[in-house]
C-alpha cells in the first residue's frame, strides 16, 4: 500500500493494539533534533539531513520501509511553522524535534512488521547546563558493554538504551558518577560516554597535539551529528591533528601518567560537549585535567557550534524555517 498522506494533528496519544510488534519485540527507532530561534527571531534546523541519513539507515536495519527524508524535512518545518510559538525566544533554550517509527502490526510473532507509524513529536527544552559547563564524572566498568560488534550500536534504536539504565543508575547512585565510560573487547576500548560520542585531547607518543574519537569502522559507535561537526570543524582548522581511531583505558593511563593527556569530553545533540574531569576505572580515581587548560578545547567548540545553531554565525549547516505566508494552504497540504 505506502505511506498515507501525511498528517498534523494536535499533540495527542495513541490507541494501539496490545500485540503491536513494538511492545514485545521493541522494533523502533528514534532520532533527535533541535530547532533554534536565534536573535534575528528566525527559526533554524542544524544539520537535519544528517539526522534524516541516520535513520533512513536505521530504518533499514529494522527493515522497516523506506521514506523519502527530504520529504520528512519538509513536514517537520511545516509542524515547526504552525507551532512556531513553542520555539522559546532564548538563546540557550530550544524546541526538541524527535521523529520516531514503531512497527504497529497486532501480531505475536517475531518478524518484520507489515504495519509502521512514522510520527513526530516536539516540545521547548532549557538549557542543558543551567549553571555553565560542568565537568561530569564516569565509572569504566569493563563487565558492562554498550554495543558489540555485528549489533545495532551503530543504529538509534531503543534496544541499545534499554539495557544501559541499570548501569547508569548503579554508576550514580553507587559511585557519585554522572556517567558511564563504556568499554568493549580485552583491550577495553573507549567506545561512548552516557548517550553521547567521547573525544581526547592529547599529546600523542609521536608528540602531536591530537583529537581523537573512536572509530565507526567496527560499527559499535552511534555516527552522531554532533560528532561530525566536531571533526569537520577541527580539521578544517588545521590546527592539530584530528583522528578517528582507536582508544584503549592503558593509553589513557598512560597519557596520564606521562602528563600528555589534555582534555576530554563528550558530544551529542543534548549538550553539545561534555567535559570529563574524572573516571573511575578498576576501583581507582584517574584526575582528567580538562578544565584546568586556560582555553579547553571542548569550551571553543561549544562556542563555535552554537553560534552556528543560533545564527550567530552563518553557515551552510543550518537551514531556516520559513514562517507560512498562507496558514489556510499549510493546513489543507497536511489534513490538519
Amino acid at each position: 500500500m505506502g505511506w498515507s498522506r501525511p498528517k498534523i494533528l494536535p499533540f495527542q496519544n495513541f490507541s494501539m493494539h496490545p500485540a503491536s510488534k513494538v511492545f514485545h519485540y521493541g522494533i523502533e527507532l528514534f532520532e533527535g533534533l533541535k530547532a533554534y530561534r536565534g536573535a534575528d527571531n528566525v527559526i533554524r534546523l542544524f544539520r537535519p539531513d544528517k539526522n534524516m541519513e541516520r535513520m533512513i539507515e536505521t530504518a533499514n536495519r529494522c527493515e522497516f520501509p523506506d521514506f523519502d527524508g527530504n520529504e520528512l524535512i519538509g513536514c517537520i518545518k511545516k509542524l515547526i511553522s504552525i507551532d512556531r510559538d513553542w520555539v522559546p525566544n532564548s538563546q540557550s533554550s530550544t524546541l526538541y524535534i524527535r521523529p520516531s517509527m514503531i512497527a504497529t502490526e497486532p501480531c505475536i510473532g517475531i518478524g518484520f512488521s507489515n504495519q509502521t507509524k512514522l510520527f513526530v513529536i516536539t516540545g521547548p527544552v532549557g538549557a542543558y547546563y543551567q549553571t555553565g559547563l560542568k565537568p561530569v564524572s564516569l565509572l569504566a566498568d569493563p563487565q558492562f558493554v554498550r554495543a558489540f560488534e555485528g549489533g545495532t550500536g551503530y543504529y538509534k534504536m531503543g534496544c541499545n538504551y534499554a539495557p544501559t539504565i541499570q548501569i547508569q543508575l548503579n554508576a550514580l547512585n553507587d559511585h557519585n558518577c554522572q556517567q558511564v565510560l563504556w568499554l568493549y573487547g580485552p583491550e577495553r576500548e573507549l567506545t561512548e560516554v552516557g548517550t553521547m560520542n567521547i573525544f581526547i585531547y592529547w599529546i600523542n607518543e609521536s608528540g602531536e597535539r591530537e583529537l581523537i574519537t573512536p572509530s565507526l569502522e567496527k560499527k559499535i559507535v552511534l555516527p552522531g551529528v554532533t560528532r561530525l561537526s566536531l571533526l569537520e570543524l577541527t580539521r578544517k582548522k588545521k590546527k592539530f591533528k584530528v583522528t578517528e581511531g582507536r582508544i584503549t583505558m592503558s593509553q589513557i593511563i598512560k597519557a596520564l601518567n606521562e602528563n600528555r593527556l589534555i582534555e576530554m569530553f563528550g558530544s551529542g545533540t543534548a549538550c553539545v560537549v561534555c567535559p570529563v574531569n574524572k573516571i573511575l576505572y578498576d576501583k581507582e580515581w584517574y584526575e582528567i585535567p580538562t578544565m584546568e587548560q586556560k582555553e579547553p578545547l571542548c569550551l571553543q567548540l561549544y562556542s563555535e557550534l552554537t553560534d552556528i545553531q543560533y545564527g550567530r554565525k552563518s553557515s551552510d549547516w543550518v537551514e531556516e524555517v520559513v514562517e507560512s505566508t498562507n496558514e489556510k494552504d499549510v493546513l489543507s497540504n497536511y489534513n490538519l
